[in-house]
């Protein structure tokens, strides 16, 4: 088993990944509109796995697909067509920035987010989907068009840990980014990434978001509506247990391995206020996803990620938060 401390994810632990990713679900929750071959079924009519209708015999068809009996009931000449297979392109956005590196039980949001990336990289890999990314924290950003078998999930599995590492809280030192994937913005907030994502999907393509949208506003709802647009978009909320409710009354030291701090929970109207500000931030994302017909799942940092995923992607069991 490999050993993890809650704190980065590290490239064998997502490589190791694999054996658990078999209980995904990534099945197409609508129609599919990719253009290369694969394993989903497309609106591309053509010679494919998946018989989908008759209709009247056409100058040019392909006898060999002659629908004999619907000819003799119906006294005309009648072919078959086919919904072809098609591959699927997936996207994954995953945020790495400075919220997400928190946590108060078991790992970070930012582990979290970095094990589920890996888990629904490997899923749609084993599919033989097309996989791909864009993975960023303050600093930096990685893009990866997808590719097929591991050519694109390799170099996101590398990403992923290279960014966790580089934002790890370092005890007397300061943070180490990586200069391979350095970008030239300042800050690299989630609706940046979002917009720049919109400019590279192709219609067709599933895109999983996963970050803890701290920062979402109304406005976002722009670029979550492109996102949308002949595409299948899951969210994918990561939080803390300690973000929903506040802490009972009381002084809690904080660190981000540099810096220390001290929350103060003893006064009313600051505990009503932490825990309107996670509510609100739910509700948007309740009405921006049912605005956009987006699927919608929460991860815990103290719960398995493979389980609570696999729970959230199951049609029969997934559920709003």
């Amino acid at each position: 088993m490999i050993a993890t401390n809650g704190i980065e994810v590290r490239l064998p632990e997502l490589i190791a990944l694999r054996a658990e990713a078999g209980r995904l679900d990534l099945a197409p929750r609508g129609k599919v509109l990719a253009t290369r071959s694969g394993g989903h079924l497309s609106r591309f009519r053509g010679r494919g796995m998946e018989f989908d209708e008759s209709r009247v015999y056409q100058a040019g068809d392909d006898v060999r697909n002659m629908d004999w009996r619907v000819t003799a009931r119906a006294g005309t000449p009648h072919v078959k067509l086919f919904r072809e297979e098609r591959e699927r392109p997936v996207w994954l956005l995953v945020d790495l920035g400075p919220g997400m590196r928190f946590g108060t039980r078991v790992a970070f949001k930012s582990v979290v987010a970095g094990r589920a990336a890996a888990l629904l990289a490997w899923a749609a890999a084993d599919r033989s989907d097309r996989v791909g990314g864009l993975v960023f924290d303050e600093t930096r950003r990685f893009e990866r068009h997808p590719a097929a078998r591991t050519r694109g999930l390799l170099p996101l599995l590398n990403a992923l840990a290279e960014l966790s590492a580089a934002g790890a809280p370092r005890p007397g030192t300061a943070h180490r980014p990586q200069s391979t994937i350095r970008t030239p913005h300042s800050a690299t907030p989630l609706s940046d990434a979002a917009r720049r994502l919109a400019r590279l999907v192709r219609p067709g393509s599933l895109i999983f978001v996963i970050s803890d949208f701290s920062g979402i506003a109304p406005e976002d709802s722009a670029w979550l509506a492109q996102l949308a647009d002949a595409n299948e978009v899951v969210l994918i909320e990561v939080y803390d247990p300690i973000e929903p409710a506040a802490p009972p009354p009381g002084l809690y030291p904080v660190t981000d391995g540099t810096r220390y701090g001290v929350i103060d929970t003893s006064v009313v109207s600051r505990r009503s206020a932490w825990e309107r500000r996670f509510s609100q931030r739910a509700a948007l994302l309740e009405d921006l996803s049912r605005r956009h017909r987006i699927h919608r799942l929460a991860l815990r940092t103290d719960e398995p990620v493979g389980p609570a995923l696999a729970r959230g992607l199951h049609p029969r069991h997934r559920r709003r938060v």
